[in-house]
C-alpha cells in the first residue's frame, strides 16, 4: 500500500489545527498563544502605550522584573495621588500614547528632532500641555511653569530610550487628532480637556495600515541609533474605543482599528529578529473566549482577564529568582487589578455619549 502524499499540513504540530487547539478544549485550557523570541528576564525594561499597557507594566513590576521608571514621583507626593499626577502608569510621565504617530513625535520630541509650533493649551486660567494634557489634575499656572515640567519630561524621555534594553509598546488607536500648521499629533481631541477646537487648525486623521508600518518602521530605526540592542515586543490592545470621530458605527470603527495594528505588528514582528509580538489583543477578545473577560460594559478588562493574559506571558518570561521580599498581599491584589488602577484619557469621552 502506498503511503499518504505529503503536504505543508501534514508535519505542522495540534497548535496549527482548530478543531485539536480550540474545538475540543474548554476555553481556559487552550494552550500554544504564545512563545517568546528573546529573553527578557534579566532585561532593563520599559513600557509604553495604550491604557492596556498599564496591566503589562504593573504586572511586571510586581513579578520582579527590572522595570524601568526614569521620572518616578518625588518623594513629597502622597502615594494615593501618584497616578492623579501620571506618576507610576509607565516608565515615564507621558501619559498614554495611544498611536504609532504619537510614539514616533515623542522620541522625535525628546531628542530635538521635531519641535511643535504648538506648546500650550489654554485651559480654567491656566495652561496643559498639548501632548499630555491630563498628566495633572489641574492646569499649570502659566507656559514657563509647563515648560519647566516637559523640559524636565523630555529629558527623562532620551534617558529612557538610551539606557533600556527592552520596549513594550501596546499599539490603542488609529485614529489621531492633527495639526493642519505642523503635523502635529495629540493623544485627545483639541476642546476635550485644554485647548479650543478648530477646524481650521486640527483634523482627524485615521491611519491607514501602510501609516502604521511606515511610523513604527522610522521608529525602530530612530531608537536604534541610539540604543544599538534594543529590542522591541509590540502588543494590541483588546479595548475597544469609547467613541470615533468617523461616520462608522463605533463597533466597526473598532474592527478596522484593531485589525490595522494587528496586521501592522505582525508584518514588523516578522520582519525585524528584535521585534516580538505578544498576543494580548487575540488572548481577549477572540470569540473562543466567549467575551468572559470583559466587564459587563464589554469593554473594560477584567481584573480576572489582565491576570489570564499576563500569566500566558510569564509562561515564556520567567525570573531565576523570585523577587526578594516580596509582599504576598501585594501579589493577591496584582491578581484583582482592575480598571480603576488604570487612567484613560479616551474615557473623557464618554460623557459626550450621556
Amino acid at each position: 500500500m502506498n503511503a499518504s502524499p505529503k503536504h505543508p499540513y501534514k508535519e505542522q504540530p495540534d497548535k496549527a489545527f482548530w478543531k485539536k487547539t480550540v474545538s475540543d478544549q474548554y476555553p481556559l485550557d487552550i494552550k500554544g498563544w504564545y512563545s517568546k523570541k528573546f529573553p527578557i528576564a534579566n532585561q532593563l525594561i520599559a513600557a509604553s502605550g495604550s491604557c492596556f499597557a498599564q496591566h503589562i507594566g504593573n504586572q511586571l513590576k510586581d513579578q520582579g522584573f527590572n522595570f524601568m521608571d526614569v521620572e518616578p514621583a518625588p518623594p513629597f507626593l502622597d502615594k494615593a495621588s501618584h497616578l492623579d499626577f501620571g506618576y507610576g502608569m509607565y516608565s515615564a510621565r507621558y501619559g498614554n500614547v495611544y498611536s504609532s504617530r504619537q510614539l514616533l513625535q515623542l522620541f522625535q520630541r525628546a531628542f530635538g528632532e521635531f519641535v511643535p509650533e504648538e506648546n500650550a493649551w489654554p485651559k480654567e486660567g491656566g495652561y496643559v500641555d498639548p501632548f499630555r494634557p491630563t498628566i495633572e489634575p489641574t492646569p499649570f499656572v502659566s507656559i514657563e511653569e509647563l515648560t519647566v515640567h516637559r523640559d524636565y519630561h523630555l529629558q527623562c524621555v532620551r534617558k529612557l530610550f538610551q539606557e533600556a534594553q527592552v520596549f513594550i509598546f501596546t499599539l490603542g488607536l488609529t485614529e489621531v487628532w492633527v495639526s493642519t500648521q505642523d503635523g502635529s499629533v495629540y493623544p485627545i481631541a483639541p476642546g476635550v480637556s485644554g485647548g479650543v477646537y478648530d477646524p481650521n487648525k486640527y483634523q482627524l486623521v485615521n491611519l491607514s495600515y501602510e501609516d502604521v508600518v511606515e511610523d513604527m518602521t522610522n521608529f525602530l530605526k530612530m531608537v536604534r541609533r541610539v540604543n544599538k540592542k534594543m529590542r522591541f515586543i509590540l502588543t494590541v490592545s483588546p479595548v475597544p474605543l469609547m467613541a470615533t470621530a468617523t461616520d462608522e458605527q463605533v463597533v466597526v470603527a473598532t474592527m478596522y482599528s484593531k485589525s490595522v495594528l494587528r496586521a501592522a505588528a505582525g508584518f514588523l514582528e516578522k520582519q525585524y529578529r528584535f521585534v516580538d509580538y505578544f498576543p494580548s489583543y487575540e488572548i481577549i477578545s477572540s470569540p473562543v473566549m466567549r467575551g468572559q473577560f470583559y466587564n459587563p460594559d464589554m469593554r473594560t478588562v477584567s481584573g480576572y482577564g489582565v491576570d489570564y493574559v499576563m500569566k500566558q506571558f510569564f509562561k515564556e518570561h520567567q525570573k531565576k529568582q523570585k523577587p526578594k521580599n516580596l509582599d504576598v498581599n501585594k501579589a493577591k491584589q496584582a491578581d484583582t487589578r482592575d480598571e480603576d488602577d488604570v487612567r484613560c484619557d479616551e474615557e473623557l469621552l464618554a460623557v459626550f455619549g450621556d
